[in-house]
């Protein structure tokens, strides 16, 4: 009988399911009414700040607001459109709301518990879903390029033009920046000298120097693919519903139209957890969480509560962000992806992959102190080098004149007026 019981191992990690799904997507509902707050902030206007408690007058300071919003969402009529292609239109949402999701079980919320002395449990308990993943930045890196899928799908099956363009664009623009992405990315792996998102965090405690302090250039070119590859401001190409009416979803409603937003809040909060574990020392501050694997229950909670607090952070800027800047234009994004962000993350995989090959000869010949100021010297001399260059070679004004597009056959129909014609000479 005791052998129809799952293991101990399945157990805790049904529980790390269900507490990673329930925290994700209450945590991107109250992520939503924040940002509203903060969007109401920077526009000098009131937010959310009425709904309570139902069939109370309890406001609670509007915290009611996403509990009204996803009732309405899902209450709403489902409707679709006897044009679309339904399998495909139904299978897009899911796709990507999977693939967002499935990221996560990769991901660290933490450092180790203290042991639990449980028959069948290791000694001690990681705060990772999947912890004997020992690819888990390829996993990361393979699943967040899966969401293209559901994007292309969600465009195609809709059957209109308007859907369609989105999903290119939106395609173009994801493709594009995983590229940057990778090449910031990779040299975090060449300096831990790791795969595993955990053991990332670890050598930057141990060492005491977060990788944003050793790889400026990486942070910078890794943060900014983060904000395209999550389709924020000053990036949201893809849905710019000014433009497109509203990109590759505008012909879906209702709990399938959710579907699509909650993933797209999900790859912001896992843009978030990147940026935090990879260059800003996960779970480590200096002075308060320490930095080996024998922890205590106050300090498994102290690291939980620095990597959380550090989440939160870029998670605000990530908002900020979107409510200061304007949005660029299509051949702009383009231009400082394959331009701008390509090259500066190949200086700096260069540069990390040369300190990390002579490390040694410079411990041999400078000593531990002199060795490490020099391999933080030099990506930091190629920082602002690239940075200087950058800027220098990248116009700083773009000719928004309109683009003349006429037909030979416009002036032998008379269709050239009086207006273009004057801008015509104004040109030449």
């Amino acid at each position: 009988m005791t052998t129809l019981l799952p293991s101990p191992t399945t157990l805790a990690a049904l529980a790390k399911i269900g507490l990673l799904v329930g925290g994700l997507m209450t945590a991107a509902a109250y992520l939503v009414l924040l940002e509203r707050w903060i969007a109401a902030w920077v526009q000098d206007r009131r937010g959310p700040n009425r709904v309570g408690i139902p069939l109370t007058k309890i406001r609670l300071f509007g915290l009611g607001q996403p509990l009204a919003d996803g009732l309405k969402i899902i209450l709403k009529e489902d409707f679709t459109p006897q044009h679309v292609d339904k399998v495909l239109y139904t299978a897009a949402p899911l796709v990507i709301l999977a693939a967002s999701l499935a990221i996560f079980a990769a991901i660290p919320f933490g450092s180790v518990l203290p042991p639990l002395n449980i028959p069948g449990l290791p000694d001690p308990v990681p705060f990772l879903v999947a912890p004997g993943l020992d690819v888990g930045v390829l996993w990361v890196f393979a699943l967040s390029s899966i969401a293209v899928y559901g994007v292309l799908l969600g465009g195609w099956a809709s059957n209109s033009k308007y859907s369609f363009l989105g999903g290119l664009r939106s395609s173009a623009q994801l493709l594009a920046y995983e590229i940057p992405l990778g090449l910031g990315l990779l040299g975090v792996v060449l300096a831990a000298g790791s795969l595993k998102l955990d053991a990332i965090m670890n050598a930057q405690a141990e060492s005491g120097i977060w990788y944003v302090f050793a790889q400026p250039l990486g942070f910078l070119v890794f943060m900014v693919a983060s904000f395209a590859e999550a389709a924020r401001l000053p990036f949201d190409l893809p849905e710019a519903e000014q433009e497109l009416v509203g990109g590759y979803h505008t012909e879906y409603s209702g709990i399938r139209l959710l579907l699509f937003l909650v993933a797209e809040f999900l790859h912001m909060i896992t843009a978030a957890f990147l940026i935090v574990i990879l260059f800003l020392g996960g779970w480590h501050l200096w002075g308060v969480t320490g930095s080996g694997q024998e922890v205590t229950w106050l300090g498994a909670a102290l690291r939980c509560g620095v990597l959380s607090a550090k989440i939160l952070a870029v998670i605000v800027f990530f908002m900020l962000v979107r409510w200061s800047w304007p949005r660029f234009r299509f051949d702009q994004l383009m231009n400082l992806a394959w331009k701008v962000m390509l090259p500066l993350g190949i200086a700096n995989l260069v540069v990390v992959a040369t300190v990390e090959e002579f490390r040694p000869q410079l411990l041999a010949s400078l000593g531990a102190g002199w060795a490490q100021g020099a391999a933080l010297a030099a990506p930091w001399a190629v920082f602002f080098i690239g940075w200087i260059g950058a800027g220098l070679l990248t116009p700083s004004g773009t000719d928004n004149r309109p683009i003349l597009t006429r037909s030979p056959l416009d002036a032998e129909h008379g269709l050239l007026t009086n207006t273009s014609r004057d801008w015509e000479k104004a040109v030449r």
